[in-house]
C-alpha cells in the first residue's frame, strides 16, 4: 500500500477489483451492469414522461427514483471504471469531495423519496377519496424538492467536515469511491464525534424512513385484507411488494455500513454492501418496477406500438 503524506493533495481508490483475471471479469460485469442502469432508467424517465397514462403521482415520484439512481451510477461507476482500465488509482482532493458530496446528496433525497412513495401508496388505498387532496401535484413538488434540499444539506456538511480533517496516515482509501467512513479510518485526528452525528444523520435519512415504510405498509396490509375485489388485493400487494423489494436492498446494507461500528467491520464487507446500493440497487429498481408493473408494461407496449406505426408510416411514405 503506498503512502502520502500529508502534503499530497490526491487521495489513493485501492478499487474493487483485484489484479488478475477475476478482476477482469468483475470490471466487465460492472460495466454492464452500469449500462443496464442507465438504459433502463433513462428508458422509465422517457416513458414516464412521454406516456399520458403515467402522469400520476406514483409515477411521477417514480421517475425521480429513476432519476437519482442514474445519478447515483454515473457518480461512482465512470471513475472506478477509467482507474482500472488506466492504471491510476488516484483521484484529487477536490474531485474526491466533489464525488462525496453528490453521492451523500443522492442517498439522503433517496431515503426521503422511498418514504415518500411509501405514504402515496398508504392514502391511495387507505384514503382513496382523499387521495386527489393529499397527493395533489403541489405536494409531490414539495416533497421531491423538500428531498433534494435536505439531502443536499445534509451532505453539504458531510463533505465540509470530511475535507478539513487533517489526513495525516497514508492517502490510499481502502475503498472504490470516495466513502466517509473509508476515508475517516484515514484520519490522524479522534473522529469519535463526528461519528456520532454520521449516526444521527443516518438514523434521520435512513432509518426514521424505513420506519414509516414499514409503518405505512402495515397499515396497507390491514387495509388489504378489508378489500373483496380479487383484482384490488393482487394490485395492491404487487405494489407493495415491489416497493419493499426495492426498500430492502437500498436501505438494509447502507444503514449496515453507517450505523454499525467500525471495529466489527471489514473494508472487504464495506465494499460488497456499497455494490448493493451503490450499483446494483440503480440497475434493479427499472426492471423490478417494470416487470412487476402492468401499467408500465401497458405504456410499453402503447410506445414500441406507435414506434412502429410511426416506422411503418414512413416506410409508405415517397
Amino acid at each position: 500500500m503506498e503512502n502520502y503524506n500529508q502534503t499530497s493533495t490526491d487521495f489513493i481508490l485501492l478499487g474493487l477489483f483485484p489484479s488478475s483475471r477475476i478482476g477482469l471479469f468483475l470490471f466487465i460485469l460492472i460495466v454492464l451492469i452500469f449500462l443496464m442502469a442507465m438504459f433502463g432508467n433513462l428508458s422509465m424517465i422517457l416513458l414516464i414522461l412521454l406516456d399520458t397514462h403515467l402522469h400520476t403521482p406514483m409515477y411521477f415520484l417514480l421517475s425521480q427514483l429513476s432519476f437519482m439512481d442514474l445519478n447515483c451510477i454515473s457518480t461512482i461507476v465512470p471513475k472506478m471504471a477509467s482507474n482500472f482500465l488506466f492504471g491510476n488509482k488516484s483521484i484529487s482532493f477536490i474531485v474526491c469531495g466533489v464525488q462525496s458530496f453528490f453521492f451523500l446528496t443522492l442517498a439522503g433525497a433517496e431515503g426521503l423519496l422511498l418514504a415518500s412513495m411509501a405514504y402515496d401508496r398508504y392514502i391511495a388505498i387507505c384514503f382513496p377519496l382523499h387521495y386527489p387532496i393529499h397527493m395533489s401535484k403541489r405536494v409531490c413538488v414539495l416533497m421531491i424538492t423538500g428531498s433534494w434540499i435536505l439531502g443536499s444539506i445534509n451532505s453539504c456538511a458531510h463533505t465540509t467536515y470530511t475535507l478539513h480533517i487533517p489526513y495525516c496516515r497514508s492517502r490510499a482509501i481502502n475503498h472504490f469511491f470516495c466513502d466517509v467512513p473509508a476515508m475517516l479510518t484515514l484520519a490522524c485526528v479522534n473522529t469519535w464525534v463526528y461519528e456520532y452525528t454520521v449516526f444521527v444523520s443516518t438514523t434521520l435519512f435512513l432509518v426514521l424512513p424505513f420506519l414509516g415504510i414499514a409503518y405505512s405498509y402495515g397499515q396497507v396490509l390491514l387495509a388489504v385484507y378489508r378489500i373483496h375485489s380479487t383484482e384490488g388485493r393482487k394490485k395492491a400487494y404487487s405494489t407493495c411488494s415491489t416497493h419493499l423489494t426495492v426498500v430492502t436492498f437500498y436501505i438494509t446494507p447502507f444503514a449496515y455500513t453507517y450505523l454499525c461500528p467500525r471495529s466489527l467491520r471489514s473494508p472487504t464487507e464495506d465494499k460488497v454492501l456499497a455494490v448493493f446500493y451503490t450499483i446494483l440497487t440503480p440497475m434493479l429498481n427499472p426492471i423490478i418496477y417494470s416487470l412487476r408493473n402492468k401499467e408500465v408494461l401497458g405504456a410499453l407496449r402503447r410506445m414500441i406500438r406507435r414506434m412502429f406505426s410511426v416506422k411503418m408510416l414512413t416506410n409508405y411514405l415517397p
